[in-house]
């Protein structure tokens, strides 16, 4: 079974540094689902976050999903050519 971990507000460069370590902890230990649906601003931090998070959950043999990804945030992604990678459930 997989524990979500729900994330809220701004998820932007000057708020992502708070939510690394206890992410990356969850994503490491287990199966792992990000629900991006109540956050309220993302920028390329955030890709960043949940691509580090995507790895420690790699490297622990597990998998981690994301959730509630916003149109935005789809966009930046595209834009910078790692949409692909997103591993974005609807």
């Amino acid at each position: 079974m997989s524990e979500v971990l729900r994330l809220a507000g701004a998820l932007t460069m000057s708020t992502v540094g708070a939510r690394v370590a206890a992410g990356h902890a969850k994503a490491a230990a287990g199966e792992l689902t990000v629900d991006l649906s109540a956050v309220s601003e993302a920028d390329s931090a955030a890709l960043a976050l949940l691509f580090d998070w995507m790895r420690a959950a790699r490297e622990g043999g597990h998998t981690l999903s994301v959730t509630g990804v916003s149109a935005e945030l789809r966009t930046l992604a595209a834009l910078y050519g790692v949409d692909e990678l997103l591993p974005a459930k609807n």
